[in-house]
């Protein structure tokens, strides 16, 4: 991987553009909610991919769901990669379904840590939404992290 990505590094800085590594999960044999067999599984080791390449537009695109699967700690994990973070996706846990109170993550606290890293981007929202109005299940994850 770490060849293969530096063949396009120069390409990425030439152009000012970021190439995200995104870690999943492993651990859920579940279509479109788990990976088993994907080799970057945890933000260490896209940590060290990026390391290895060295340059500074390789970043970590990272998925809260995906991390409180695989490692918890998301707002530790949040400060300690901060450096290389680009994006990051939300989803409820467990499911991928809303950020609602059938979840165990804490989004407004975990926005405010990102917030609190300087971070100016986006957060995509990433989740599968069970309610059949799918906009007013956007609104309010939208609304839950706009801290």
């Amino acid at each position: 991987m770490v060849a293969g990505l530096k063949t396009i590094m120069g390409l990425a800085e030439k152009r000012g553009v970021n190439v995200c590594i995104e870690p999943l999960n492993t651990r859920v044999d579940v279509e479109m909610k788990g990976h088993p067999g994907y080799q970057c599984d945890t933000i260490e080791w896209a940590a060290d991919v990026c390391d290895a390449v060295g340059s500074p537009r390789l970043k970590i695109l990272f998925d809260i769901y995906h991390t409180q699967i695989m490692e918890g700690d998301v707002i530790v994990r949040i400060n300690q990669f901060k450096d290389y973070i680009a994006h990051y996706h939300t989803a409820g846990v467990p499911g991928r379904n809303e950020l609602d109170d059938n979840q165990e993550l804490n989004y407004p606290a975990i926005m405010k840590a990102i917030v609190a890293t300087g971070y100016q981007g986006y957060v995509g929202q990433e989740f599968i939404p069970r309610n059949k109005d799918m906009v007013a299940s956007l609104e309010a994850a939208v609304q839950l992290c706009d801290v």
